[in-house]
């Protein structure tokens, strides 16, 4: 194997490691699958690719809504520094920068770490490996200056670098609202928020935001082309019929140097197809995903997943299906106690109260799709 230089690669093997439970994915929901784990008495590794835990948390700046349980007026990096002080307080096996590249035979995985290709064998997994975003195709969306929304998040709010100076951005639910009011903040100038639907795909709180800071939100309209010679100039729109066809005539131009992608996520079930999990397509949540109980216990009853992985939602909701993976996996190993089965069964009605809401219509659909095993 070589490295992206071309430069081979010689990988010093580990002796094998073996624990109760391994997470893999340092974000909201793994996190807090591994401090309840950890907390009824498992042994617990926490595997990530980054070099800070947090996952998508550490690039959210802005202010949590809801309830005190789940966070409310807490920005996201810093309930990001919460739980990892809490994984810190309770003494975790955490392989930062490291990358599960294989679920092998034996429930074994292979996990690489600089030069070091390590073996390790959990008695159960939870799966919080999260989602990737979805791109769009349209004439030129190669030309730099092309940018997942995400990835301008990341850039900004972990890296301090700002990407461009005028941006127009493609999709209006959270990520698409949330982006350019940081990208305001940061002194860049948002043209235009382009929503294919007709009307706006995140909450109403984060769409105010951007209404009061004047940035319009055009409706029923889509990109067909990023205009440029060597990187990007102006994003080429349209607006679009009953059939989300493009309508001849209708085409503007909006001068930009960066157009944002926010159509929504994937999650990263790639793993999951190694492991023997069943994997079905419900679109209502975000796509190919392992099929799931309740106890978000998939079709292996070893291998528990939550997250993005299990429902492209929101960090609350993440965060309270990683307390029932926790405790879930830890009752697989051990038995019911008494403290699993209180934090599983508050989870789930706090999912319940959150899902009740009619913005989360969409979710209890695709959920109410999920088979039983």
């Amino acid at each position: 194997m070589t490295n992206d230089k071309g430069q081979v690669l010689n990988f010093a093997t580990s002796k094998l490691q073996t624990l109760d439970i391994c997470v893999i994915g340092g974000g909201p929901a793994g996190l807090e699958a591994g401090i309840i784990a950890r907390r009824l008495g498992a042994k617990v590794m926490i595997i990530d690719d980054n070099p800070v835990l947090g996952g998508q948390l550490i690039k959210q700046t802005h202010k949590f809504f809801g309830s005190k349980a789940h966070y409310c007026g807490v920005r996201g990096v810093d309930i990001a520094g919460i739980l990892s002080k809490e994984i810190k307080d309770l003494g975790f096996d955490v392989l930062h920068n490291a990358t599960v590249v294989g679920y092998y035979d034996d429930d074994i995985i292979g996990v690489l770490q600089h030069d070091k290709l390590l073996s390790v064998k959990a008695r159960a997994y939870i799966f919080a490996t999260g989602a990737s975003e979805n791109m769009l195709a349209f004439d030129n969306a190669d030309l730099p200056g092309v940018y997942g929304a995400g990835a301008v998040q990341t850039m900004m709010n972990v890296y301090g670098v700002v990407p461009g100076k005028r941006a127009v951005v493609i999709g209006s639910g959270n990520i698409g609202l949330i982006v350019p009011y940081q990208l305001l903040q940061a002194g860049v100038e948002v043209a235009a928020i382009i929503e294919i639907m007709d009307k706006v795909g995140g909450y109403y709180v984060h769409a105010a935001k951007i209404k009061r800071a004047g940035v319009p939100i055009i409706l029923k309209h889509t990109i067909i082309q990023a205009q440029g010679r060597d990187c990007v100039a102006a994003a080429l729109i349209s607006k679009v019929d009953g059939e989300y066809e493009c309508l001849p005539g209708t085409e503007k131009t909006i001068e930009c140097d960066m157009i944002l992608i926010a159509i929504g996520l994937s999650p990263l079930c790639e793993l999951l197809y190694q492991a023997g999990c069943r994997i079905d397509y419900i679109p209502e949540l975000g796509g190919h995903m392992p099929l799931h109980n309740e106890d978000m216990m998939t079709t292996q009853k070893n291998i528990f997943v939550c997250g993005d992985l299990a429902c492209i939602e929101e960090a609350s909701t993440a965060i309270l299906e990683g307390k029932i993976a926790g405790a879930k996996a830890h009752e697989v190993l051990y038995g019911e106690t008494k403290q699993g089965k209180e934090i599983a069964q508050q989870a789930k009605r706090e999912l319940s109260i959150i899902r009740s809401s009619p913005f989360e219509q969409r979710i209890v659909s695709g959920l109410s799709r999920l088979k039983p095993h």
